[in-house]
């Protein structure tokens, strides 16, 4: 690890603009000059001075933020104006104004930032310079000799905060009822635009370029031989990771897998039903998909279309939480899990597992102090190909398809996307957000694939 002096200075911060005046004679003449605006932003987080202003140094990052910044979040939480309430009884119009009141209430009220700082403030967090761009991660080292280095990509709407309950079982095995021969030195980074990252203020960063800086990541930090897993977003990495396959890939686990065949995706994009000689677990993929595809998918579109549209991400924290928490799952828009930890109890029969209301408001509050909402969503911008069409991957690769993903990847079709293909299951439970959802079950589905690649 590079030296670093330890002055710290802030790096980049959330920028939030205020309008504090405009004169009526001005804005008859049509000026713009009259909207004056002030900077009102602070910097979240301090990272320490690298040694000869070498910017690929590894330096250390830490989280405070001003106690102004969480003010002013409640503030605008409690001045919010509401729509009036949806015209169904179902969530089939988007994020019921019940639910996201009651969110809100304890967002404003009850809801303490503070714990999740120190959980982050806990943990080793670094900077880097890679690209030209500032990458953010954690990286924790386990105390057990061979442990196997791990880049562990979150993804949209999530950050590294997804990932707090499985550093531990994956780092330290023993205390957790594995083995120390299954131990992993976690690196978690947060994606470009995300997070403590860096806001790309250029095009082209997408998953390519951002698989390619993972490996830099990686061995700047001395790992020569890494594995590589995902889900979401962090899936599509990996698994563009692994078609690039560089030499200091072992392999692959995800469990967002790419395995659908092109004429299944022609199909779908055209409305047709399932072909007659599907198999049962290709046929309910198939319904997923469809579903997916018809009903699900607006989000995707307009990111990926017009990302910079979403103002209100960036002025609205309930804009910003309705838009973060209308991600579906396999079971339902938002996804159940979510549905369940934001309201307390289990919705249609669909635990939300070890998560909780609280984890889903750290991470949608790391995404308004970060100011984060517009630069993540162009990651869909920069994404040019479809996520679930086949992988055509060589390199070892597990896969594990959870109920409650957005599609329950078939084995056959799985064999066929992933051609090294050395594990594949089907837990019992589980949805999109596995990580966050089942961590436990999580980590032993990443120790059980990952373990045919060990040496």
């Amino acid at each position: 690890m590079t030296d670093v002096k330890a002055t710290a200075v802030p790096i980049q911060s959330p920028s939030r603009r205020r309008f504090v005046g405009a004169t009526a004679a001005s804005l008859a003449a049509g000026s713009l000059s009259p909207l004056a605006f002030a900077d009102t932003a602070q910097a979240i987080t301090s990272v320490e001075k690298p040694v000869n202003g070498d910017k690929t140094a590894i330096r250390p990052l830490r989280v405070h933020v001003p106690e102004s910044q969480l003010v002013d979040l409640r503030r605008r939480i409690k001045a919010t104006r509401w729509p009036d309430r949806e015209t169904v009884a179902d969530d089939s119009q988007g994020v019921p104004l019940a639910m996201i009141q009651e969110f809100a209430h304890h967002w404003a009220t009850d809801y303490d930032w503070r714990k999740c700082e120190a959980r982050l403030n806990a943990l080793p967090q670094f900077v880097t310079e890679i690209d030209g761009l500032d990458i953010h991660f954690i990286h924790v080292r386990s105390k057990h000799q061979n442990a196997m280095p791990l880049i562990v990509t979150h993804g949209w709407p999530g950050s590294v905060i997804e990932q707090f309950k499985i550093i531990d079982p994956l780092v330290n095995p023993t205390a957790h009822g594995a083995n120390a021969s299954d131990a992993f030195h976690l690196v978690i980074p947060s994606l470009p635009g995300y997070g403590f990252s860096g806001k790309p203020t250029t095009t082209g960063w997408g998953p390519e370029r951002t698989a390619r800086a993972w490996v830099v990541l990686m061995t700047r930090l001395g790992y020569t031989r890494f594995a590589s897993q995902g889900g979401d977003l962090g899936g599509i990495v990996t698994n563009v990771m692994a078609k690039q396959a560089p030499p200091e890939l072992i392999g692959i686990h995800v469990n967002f897998p790419a395995t659908v065949p092109a004429d299944i995706v022609k199909s779908i994009q055209a409305g047709d039903p399932p072909p007659s000689n599907l198999s049962a677990d290709e046929k309910l993929a198939y319904e997923q998909l469809s579903v997916n595809a018809m009903k699900r998918r607006g989000y995707a579109f307009e990111m990926g279309t017009r990302p910079q549209t979403l103002y209100g991400l960036a002025d609205s924290p309930v804009g910003l939480a309705g838009w973060l928490l209308d991600h579906g799952d396999g079971y339902g828009q938002p996804a159940a899990a979510i549905t369940s930890a934001v309201l307390g109890r289990t919705i249609n029969g669909h635990s939300a597992g070890d998560l909780t209301r609280d984890d889903v408001l750290d991470d949608i509050t790391l995404y308004w102090l970060t100011n984060t909402g517009v630069s993540a969503a162009r990651f869909y911008w920069e994404s040019h190909f479809n996520f679930v069409l086949t992988a055509d991957v060589s390199v070892p690769a597990a896969v594990s398809a959870f109920p409650g993903e957005n599609y329950q990847a078939p084995r056959s079709w799985t064999e066929r996307a992933y051609h090294n293909l050395v594990y594949y299951n089907r837990p019992d439970r589980g949805g999109h957000f596995a990580a966050w959802e089942q961590p436990q079950l999580f980590a032993e589905e990443v120790r059980a694939g990952l373990r045919p690649m060990r040496s």
